[in-house]
C-alpha cells in the first residue's frame, strides 16, 4: 500500500503533491513500483497536527479520487478517513476500501461500509487512554474482537486489522508489538502495519525522517516474518523487493 498524502503537514511528504500534475506522477510511480493499493488521505494524523474541516477533506478527496480514476482507471484507491460522510463519498466516487485510523470513532462509519460492503481497516488508536505494556495485546485483542462482531453483524467481511503503531504506544510498545504481532493472527483476518519513517523508528537511530528509510526496511522484514499481510509505505519499491526477497526465502 503507497502513501499519497494529499495535506500539507503530514510528517514525511507534507506539502509534496499540491498540484495535479504531482499527485499523478506520485500514483504512477508507485504503481510502477508494484503497489496494489494507493492509500489517499486528505487529513494529517501526526500528534498535534492541524484540524481539517470536513466539507475541505470532502472536496479534496473527491477530487483526486476522480482524477486518479481518469488517469489510472484499474487503480485500486484506499481512501484515509475517520469520516463516516466523506467514507460515503469516497465509495460512491471508487474508492476500493476505506482506511480508519480512528478504529471507528465516527458512530455512523460502521453502517456506511456495511451498506456498501466495502472492505475496511480498523486501527487500533490509543492516543486518550494509554495501555500497559503487560495488558497492551490483550486490551487490543479484545478491542479488534468487539468491534469485529459490529462489523460482521453490518455485513462486512472485508476486514483488515492494523495494530496501530504510534498511535498511543509508547515506543517500547511499539516494538513489543512488532515481537508480538503473530498474537493478532488467530483472529484470522489480514493485518496491515504502517510503521514507515515513524518516530519509533527515527528516535532509536537518532536520525530523521528523511534518514530513517534503512531502519523502515529491518522492521519491515520482522514485520513480514511475523505475520504482517500488508505494508503502508512511503517507499514502494523497496518495500516489494524485501516482499520479493522473503518470499523466495520462504519458498525454499
Amino acid at each position: 500500500m503507497g502513501i499519497l498524502n494529499i495535506t500539507e503537514d503530514s510528517f514525511f511528504d507534507g506539502g509534496c503533491y499540491n498540484s495535479e500534475k504531482d499527485i499523478l506522477k506520485r500514483v504512477e510511480q508507485m504503481l510502477e513500483e508494484g503497489a496494489t493499493i494507493v492509500d489517499l488521505g486528505a487529513v494529517s494524523t501526526k500528534p498535534g497536527a492541524a484540524e481539517v474541516d470536513e466539507n475541505d477533506e470532502f472536496e479534496v478527496v473527491k477530487k483526486n479520487i476522480r482524477l486518479i480514476l481518469s488517469h489510472f482507471p484499474n487503480a485500486l484507491i484506499s481512501v484515509d478517513t475517520f469520516r463516516a460522510k466523506v467514507a460515503d463519498m469516497a465509495i460512491k466516487e471508487g474508492a476500493a476500501m476505506i482506511n480508519d485510523v480512528s478504529g471507528g470513532n465516527d458512530p455512523e462509519m460502521f453502517d456506511v461500509v456495511g451498506k456498501h460492503q466495502t472492505p475496511y481497516i480498523l486501527t487500533h488508536n490509543n492516543r486518550k487512554q494509554p495501555l500497559k505494556t503487560e495488558t497492551l495485546i490483550t486490551n487490543m485483542l479484545s478491542f479488534f474482537g468487539n468491534n469485529i462482531e459490529k462489523l460482521l453483524l453490518r455485513g462486512v467481511k472485508d476486514i483488515i486489522i492494523d495494530p496501530g503503531f504510534g498511535f498511543g504506544k509508547t515506543l517500547e510498545q511499539n516494538y513489543y508489538l512488532l515481537k508480538n504481532l503473530e498474537s493478532f493472527s488467530f483472529l484470522d483476518f489480514p493485518i496491515l502495519v504502517g510503521i514507515s519513517r515513524k518516530s519509533f523508528i527515527q528516535n532509536v537511530l537518532g536520525v530523521s525522517a528523511e534518514e530513517s528509510l534503512m531502519g523502515t526496511t529491518v522492521l519491515h522484514s520482522i514485520a513480514l516474518c511475523n505475520g504482517a499481510h500488508i505494508l503502508r509505505v512511503h517507499d514502494v519499491k523497496s518495500s516489494v523487493e524485501t516482499i520479493q526477497m522473503l518470499n523466495l526465502l520462504h519458498s525454499l
